[in-house]
């Protein structure tokens, strides 16, 4: 994924997680392993923007047990639709 013209994709990255931070949310990080899966939901955004969706649930999925791990609180997607 590179938003940028140079191609510099941490760049974007960097935003991303910075932004998720500053409104609250659980930043994700899509590894490796869901790559495939994050380019799909890119491609089918206008189809079936689910799959973006999902891929994106599931690597917050995943940093979230990172902090319970740690035991770092957040709020959950629940409590911030509340406030």
């Amino acid at each position: 994924m590179h938003p940028f013209q140079d191609g510099n994709g941490r760049i974007g990255r960097l935003i991303m997680f910075k932004e998720c931070l500053s409104y609250g949310i659980v930043p994700f990080i899509i590894t490796d392993e869901i790559k495939m899966f994050n380019y799909r939901g890119l491609q089918q955004w206008e189809h079936i923007p689910e799959y973006l969706i999902d891929t994106c649930l599931s690597a917050q999925d995943s940093y979230k047990s990172l902090l319970d791990y740690f035991r770092i609180k957040y709020k959950s997607a629940e409590r911030l639709l509340q406030e």
